[in-house]
């Protein structure tokens, strides 16, 4: 059998918070070009993750990945970590 691919969007960033039982705020960065001058542009928006394990501290790169409503406001899950916090 021929594995089925995931059509959840993943993205990639850091924790910013992990004060919530279960709840972590990830920050994910993108650049943008500006149309005007060229310059690219940071872009950053949080969103709000389920950890179930409760295993994300401050500082990890975290996978992200979309899913059904969870609450109010989540509306993703930690796929895994990336890499740990120094």
């Amino acid at each position: 059998m021929s594995e089925k691919s995931s059509s959840r969007k993943t993205q990639v960033g850091f924790v910013k918070s992990n004060r919530m039982d279960r709840t972590v705020v990830v920050t994910v960065e993108r650049k943008v070009r500006h149309k005007l001058y060229g310059k690219y542009i940071r872009r950053r928006v949080n969103y709000m993750a389920h950890d179930a394990a409760n295993t994300c501290n401050i500082g990890d790169t975290v996978l992200i990945e979309e899913c059904r409503p969870l609450s109010k406001h989540k509306r993703w899950f930690v796929r895994s970590v990336v890499q740990r916090a120094v």
